[in-house]
């Protein structure tokens, strides 16, 4: 990273992001040595509501860098941060044409419908705590806790979110603490109880270790 990537990187961080990365390595042997590694890159800055959650749904259940091939074709069409409207133009057939499945296709539509009926309630989200918002996002077809909780890291920045349900959250959790050997939930909470009040920026490092690219929504 040059001298300028560096300044952007950091005007860029979150503002409470080097104050959870001192608690984090004074907590955390495994993390003292990976954020010093990644240490000038945080996530990045956020989409708009409806762009994230459409990033979030074209990226379930596939691999990292599937999930940003799909997203560059629908920005191709819909320009970086896609709007509800552009989304329900397509229809399904459409969406399933550029890779998507029809499931998927059929989540993204319906995730557009969601935000031209009722787009008003995402002003309202960043003032619920979490389990709100959690349990608002879920009532959407094709978001699941999973969704809901990418939703809080990359787009309302919320700092204390673990998210259990991430196979490659899990994954780095074992690399770095099991010694490769398989981790359950409860083996990584046990481990996260050192990061709180900042398990989103653990979380972040824990993925960035184990991809070439950080996961970004």
């Amino acid at each position: 990273m040059d001298t300028l990537e560096r300044r952007v990187a950091q005007r860029n961080r979150p503002a409470y992001w080097d104050r959870a990365c001192e608690h984090l390595m004074r907590r955390d042997r495994i993390l003292r040595k990976l954020i010093p590694a990644f240490g000038d890159e945080s996530i990045a800055p956020r989409r708009s509501p409806f762009a994230t959650l459409a990033r979030i749904v074209i990226g379930q259940q596939i691999s990292p860098a599937l999930g940003r091939d799909l997203w560059g074709r629908l920005v191709r069409d819909c320009g970086a941060d896609p709007s509800p409207a552009c989304i329900a133009a397509f229809d399904e057939a459409s969406l399933h044409a550029m890779g998507l499945s029809r499931r998927k296709a059929q989540y993204l539509l319906d995730l557009a419908g969601y935000f031209q009926a009722d787009g008003g309630e995402a002003d309202c989200w960043d003032g619920m705590d979490d389990a709100a918002v959690i349990a608002e996002l879920c009532t959407i077809r094709g978001v699941g806790r999973w969704s809901a909780e990418m939703f809080l890291i990359f787009n309302l920045g919320r700092p204390d979110v673990l998210p259990l349900d991430d196979t490659a959250l899990l994954k780095a959790i074992s690399r770095h603490y099991f010694s490769g050997e398989p981790v359950s939930r409860f083996e990584a909470r046990e481990v996260a109880q050192a990061w709180a009040p900042w398990r989103t920026v653990a979380s972040w490092y824990l993925w960035r270790s184990m991809e070439a690219a950080a996961i970004e929504y």
